[in-house]
């Protein structure tokens, strides 16, 4: 299940905070041209494991972290604060709009 987190959390908190309770495996750092061919590396990277992602808004890289997380709870968020969906496109699209300040992918 993925999900799109729509409150706003500072970015640099949102990242410790996890790093904090999960292993940081790698990040992905991508520019304009090389997005695509990065994400397509990061999403098979979700697969081969217990790994979650972390997408956000405005940092141009993705994060794969060993192990699971519960958003709601470490984040003490409200039901309207984020968004469950088994969509794969639309956690990344919606934080490439500006709908959401991040998404975290799990395959």
């Amino acid at each position: 299940m993925n999900q799109i987190i729509k409150k706003w959390i500072e970015p640099y908190v949102l990242l410790e905070t996890i790093k904090a309770n999960n292993e940081l495996v790698k990040d992905y750092t991508f520019d304009g041209f090389s997005k695509n061919k990065i994400k397509k590396d990061f999403l098979e990277h979700l697969q081969k494991g217990q790994f979650f992602g972390l997408y956000m808004k405005n940092v141009n890289k993705f994060y794969l972290f060993n192990g699971d997380i519960q958003i709601e709870k470490v984040f003490n968020l409200e039901s309207c604060d984020f968004e469950n969906t088994e969509d794969l496109d639309k956690p990344f699209d919606m934080v490439d709009m500006g709908k959401a300040e991040a998404c975290f992918i799990k395959l």
